[in-house]
C-alpha cells in the first residue's frame, strides 16, 4: 500500500509539473509587444518554408531592411522563448549609393556592392579580412550568388552605435550583414551553425 501511494503522489506530481509548463510559455507570448509578434510570425513562417534545409531551428535572424540603418534592424526571434532581441545592421553601398542610411533596392549581381534579399543558411565560423566572421548560403533565387560573392556576417568598426552618434547612420559594407563588435558576438554565439536569417523590406516599427 505505501508503494501505491507513493506512485500516485509522483503522478501527481508529475502531472501538476507538467500542467504549469505551459503557462509559463503562454505567459512569456503574452509579454510580447505587437512589432515583436509580427517579428516572431515572419520567423515562424519562414523557418517552416525552409526547415528541411536547416540544422538548428530554435532562433531564426530576421533583417528588416525596410527600416534605416540608424535603427535596431536585425531581429533575433528566438522561437522557444517567444522573445525579440534586436540589433543595429548595415546594408550594402550598392543598395544605398546616396549614403543617407535607407536601402532603396537589393540585388544579386556580382560585383553590384548590394544586400540580396531572401532567406540565408548560416554556416561555419572562420577568420577573414573582419576577423572571425559568419559564412553564409543563399537559398533562394535573389540571393543565389551569396558564396560567389562572399557576402557573410562579420563585425566592422563603421557597424558600431558611435557611428549613429557621429553621422546618423551606420556606413555601408559590400554587401554583407555587418554588425558592432559586442553585438557581433551576440550573432556568433547563438546565430550561426545551420539557422535561418531573412532579409527583405518588411517595415515593422
Amino acid at each position: 500500500m505505501k508503494r501505491d501511494r507513493r506512485d500516485v503522489l509522483k503522478g501527481a506530481g508529475l502531472a501538476a509539473l507538467a500542467a504549469a509548463l505551459p503557462t509559463r510559455v503562454f505567459a512569456q507570448a503574452a509579454t510580447a509587444s505587437e512589432r515583436d509578434r509580427r517579428i516572431l510570425g515572419v520567423a515562424k513562417d519562414r523557418l517552416e518554408q525552409y526547415r528541411g534545409s536547416l540544422w538548428r531551428t530554435d532562433l531564426v535572424g530576421v533583417a528588416d531592411f525596410g527600416l534605416p540603418s540608424s535603427m535596431p534592424r536585425f531581429h533575433f526571434a528566438d522561437l522557444e522563448k517567444g522573445e525579440v532581441r534586436s540589433f543595429l545592421v548595415a546594408h550594402g553601398k550598392g543598395s544605398d549609393p546616396e549614403h543617407d542610411g535607407m536601402l532603396k533596392w537589393f540585388s544579386n549581381e556580382p560585383n553590384s556592392l548590394a544586400t540580396s534579399r531572401g532567406a540565408y543558411i548560416t554556416y561555419e565560423w572562420y577568420y577573414g579580412k573582419y576577423g572571425t566572421s559568419i559564412r553564409l548560403g543563399g537559398m533562394d533565387a535573389d540571393n543565389s550568388n551569396v558564396l560567389n560573392r562572399a557576402i557573410v556576417l562579420h563585425p566592422a568598426w563603421y557597424a558600431n552605435a558611435s557611428a549613429i552618434e557621429k553621422w546618423g547612420k551606420l556606413g555601408r559594407s559590400d554587401g554583407c550583414f555587418a554588425m558592432g563588435d559586442a553585438d557581433f558576438n551576440e550573432a556568433l554565439w547563438h546565430l550561426s551553425g545551420g539557422r535561418l536569417i531573412f532579409a527583405d523590406r518588411l517595415g515593422i516599427y
